[in-house]
C-alpha cells in the first residue's frame, strides 16, 4: 500500500489517496476540514438557516449585484461545511438569499441583503428611498450612458456656467418623467435588455415612466467634471438623469462614477459589511429581524375557514362581478 498526498487541497495535507492491491479508495479530506472548521467556530448549516431579516454589505466596483450575492453565499455556507463538493449535482436550496435592489457592476455601495424570510422583506427595499454620490463627466455621451460603454456623441460644455446648471437641477427635482436605459436590469420576453443588446438584438427603449426625486444638489463643479447628491425613490435610474442633465444643458454627459450611500435605514457610513466581515458572527450582530407575524396573519395560514364567506366580503365579491359585467 502507498500513501500519496494529492493537491486537490493545497492549503492542508488532509487530502489523501490510498491504493492496495485489493482495491482503491480515495479520501477527500477537504470537505471535513471544512465541517471541521464549522465545528470550531459553532456554525452549522441549521443555524446559518435560522437567520431571518435583513442586513447591508457593501458591493465594490467590477462585479454585478448578483456575482457579489453569490459570493456571500459561498462564503456563509463554507463557514457553516455545506458547500457542494460537486457543483454539476444540483441540490435543494440551502440558503435563501436575495437583494433588495441591482447596483450596475460599474456601482458600488450599499447592498440591502434579505436571508431566510427576510427576502419576503425586499419588496420595501426596492421601492423605498435611496440617496447616491454619482460623478458625471460633460461633453461626452456613451450607449450604456456610463463610463463602461462607447461614446457615441461629443459636444461643447464651455457655455456651461455652475450657476446655470444649479438652476437646471430644479427641473429634475419632484415627480419626473424617465426613460429607462437600454442597458439595464429591465426585461423583454424574460431576457435583460442589456443581455439582449449584446446578443446584437435590436431593442427598443421602454416607455417613460414616473419617478420621484425628492433631493438633488450639486456638490462640486470643475468642468468638464460634477458631482451630484441625489435622494430619489424606487426606479431611477442616475444615468438617465445625468443623460438628460446634459441634453437639457444643450450639451450630453455620462456617469464616471456611482456609489449609492444609503437604501432604506442602511447608510454606507454606519451599516454596511465589507467582504471581510461577511461572517455569520457579524451577520447576526447587524441583522434586522423579521417582524412577528399577527395572530391575524397565523390565523389564515392555518387555511381558509369553512362555511359561507363573511357578508362584508360576499358583497365585494358581487360588486366586482357587477363591474365586469358592465364595462365604460
Amino acid at each position: 500500500m502507498w500513501v500519496k498526498v494529492s493537491r486537490s487541497c493545497k492549503r492542508t495535507p488532509l487530502a489523501l489517496k490510498t491504493t492496495n492491491t485489493v482495491g482503491s479508495m480515495t479520501l477527500s479530506l477537504c470537505a471535513w476540514q471544512q465541517e471541521s472548521m464549522a465545528a470550531v467556530n459553532n456554525v452549522t448549516l441549521p443555524k446559518l438557516q435560522s437567520l431571518n431579516g435583513i442586513f447591508a454589505i457593501f458591493k465594490k466596483q467590477g462585479p454585478t449585484s448578483a456575482d457579489v450575492l453569490n459570493t456571500l453565499k459561498h462564503k456563509l455556507l463554507k463557514e457553516a461545511g455545506a458547500v457542494n463538493q460537486n457543483p454539476r449535482k444540483r441540490k435543494k436550496q440551502a440558503l435563501k438569499l436575495g437583494h433588495g435592489g441591482t447596483l450596475d457592476s460599474n456601482a458600488s455601495g450599499v447592498l440591502v441583503v434579505g436571508i431566510g424570510e427576510g427576502t419576503k422583506m425586499l419588496t420595501t427595499m426596492l421601492a423605498g428611498s435611496k440617496k447616491y454620490t454619482a460623478v458625471g463627466e460633460l461633453g461626452k455621451a456613451t450607449d450604456t450612458l456610463d463610463s463602461t460603454g462607447s461614446v457615441v456623441q461629443e459636444m461643447s460644455y464651455d457655455h456651461i456656467t455652475r450657476e446655470a446648471f444649479e438652476e437646471k437641477l430644479k427641473e429634475f427635482i419632484g415627480e419626473i418623467m424617465q426613460v429607462p436605459p437600454l442597458y439595464s436590469a429591465l426585461k423583454k420576453d424574460g431576457k435583460r435588455l442589456s443581455v439582449l443588446l449584446k446578443q446584437g438584438h435590436k431593442v427598443e427603449a421602454k416607455p417613460a415612466r414616473p419617478v420621484t426625486v425628492y433631493n438633488l444638489s450639486l456638490q462640486d463643479f470643475n468642468p468638464p467634471l460634477f458631482t451630484l447628491d441625489i435622494e430619489c425613490g424606487g426606479g431611477f435610474y442616475v444615468r438617465s438623469l445625468v443623460d438628460d442633465l446634459g441634453k437639457a444643458l444643450s450639451s450630453c454627459a455620462h456617469v464616471r462614477e456611482l456609489t449609492r450611500t444609503k437604501q432604506g435605514q442602511f447608510t454606507l457610513e454606519e451599516h454596511v459589511l465589507r467582504e471581510e466581515r461577511w461572517t455569520f458572527q457579524d451577520i447576526s450582530q447587524s441583522l434586522h429581524p423579521c417582524p412577528e407575524p399577527t395572530s391575524q396573519q397565523n390565523n389564515s395560514k392555518k387555511g381558509k375557514p369553512q362555511g359561507k364567506p363573511a357578508q362584508e366580503n360576499t358583497n365585494k365579491f358581487q360588486f366586482i362581478l357587477e363591474v365586469n359585467r358592465n364595462p365604460a
